[in-house]
């Protein structure tokens, strides 16, 4: 078994004295694994960053079995992120979030907003965008369409915590402190100021952990809180 593609490189662990084993999402073919022999030489390691895209060759025996990596580097983003702090947490966050996805199930949506995030300056607001790509692609989707009360589909200021359907503002009136407030950005193409991005990934975060990582028994991303804290203050 044999294929060739491009990649974004999502993680690196140690395996065994030389070696390590690369994560990848793959165009085509989703977050995949693959042996690096001799990975953690110095040729080699300075490739094998996350946030840097790769040419992949994959090679086993069997289709399922985890295989080895030839690697060729296309794009060296790492040394630029780490000259730029938010840059460098916007990157790992990405990183992050794309862990949570199933091994080798295609997802080049994702993968494409998660390439414009990495190179594109620091934007809190196409962070959330992913975030609600991401949920919708693990089967989470938010339904911010209509009102779930009165089928509006206008003036959609809230979001249920429980079923993840819009409300609108005068339905949302009696019941405000058990509703999430929704940014009009997630629902139009206007601007979204520094309050509309902190709420937004404040909906987004409740449900990813809601929906994904207390299932999982994983914990919150410790670099997404670290870019929320910077792009506050920078902001």
């Amino acid at each position: 078994m044999e294929w060739t593609a491009e990649a974004l490189l999502i993680g690196v662990r140690r395996h065994g004295e030389t070696s390590v084993v690369a994560e990848a999402m793959v165009a085509g073919r989703g977050r995949h694994f693959g042996l690096v022999r001799g990975g953690r030489s110095p040729r080699l390691a300075a490739a094998l960053q996350p946030g840097n895209t790769l040419q992949l060759t994959w090679r086993a025996r069997l289709e399922d079995q985890l295989g080895v990596f030839s690697v060729e580097l296309l794009e060296a983003r790492a040394a630029a992120l780490i000259a730029d702090r938010t840059r460098l947490y916007l990157s790992q966050t990405v990183c992050e979030l794309l862990h949570l996805l199933p091994e080798r199930d295609p997802h080049d949506r994702l993968l494409g907003m998660g390439l414009r995030l990495i190179d594109a300056p620091p934007d809190g607001a196409a962070l959330a965008r992913f975030e609600l790509a991401l949920l919708e692609e693990l089967g989470f989707g938010l339904d911010l369409s209509a009102c779930a009360a009165t089928g509006a589909t206008s003036d959609l200021t809230h979001v249920s915590p429980k079923t993840g359907r819009a409300v609108s503002r005068a339905a949302a009136a009696p019941y405000l402190d058990r509703l999430l407030p929704l940014p009009s950005f997630l629902t139009s193409r206007g601007n979204a100021g520094p309050h509309d991005i902190a709420t937004a990934l404040r909906l987004t975060g409740h449900f990813l952990d809601a929906q994904v990582w207390t299932p999982r028994q994983l914990d919150r991303p410790a670099m997404r809180d670290l870019l929320i804290e910077t792009l506050s203050r920078e902001d």
